[in-house]
């Protein structure tokens, strides 16, 4: 399906993450965080680089890969994503769902 994010049509799932992680840029990404009402600060940003570059090399996303991941500590990470961390992350950053969140 399309939705209009940042002025632009961007092809969506039925739950809202980007099909083709192409279309996502900061402006998309403001937008999206917007929409979940986070307001993205410069540890938002460190942890969308961090699971966009998981994401590109192909390596799976789990709230214990967050937690050794040395970028944030989990209390932080459920701090600035509340109400489902990995989930609202993943979808902020432009990349699919983890199979970890069900």
């Amino acid at each position: 399906m399309v939705k209009i994010i940042a002025n632009r049509e961007i092809d969506v799932n039925e739950e809202g993450y980007l099909l083709d992680f192409k279309q996502w840029d900061k402006e998309v990404c403001v937008c999206l965080a917007e929409e979940q009402s986070i307001p993205m600060t410069e540890k938002h940003w460190e942890v969308v680089e961090y699971l966009q570059e998981k994401h590109l090399k192909e390596e799976p996303l789990s709230i214990r890969g967050i937690k050794k991941s040395g970028v944030i500590n989990i209390k932080e990470f459920y701090s600035l994503f509340p109400g489902g961390p990995l989930k609202k992350s993943t979808l902020i950053a432009g990349i699919p769902k983890p199979k970890s969140c069900i």
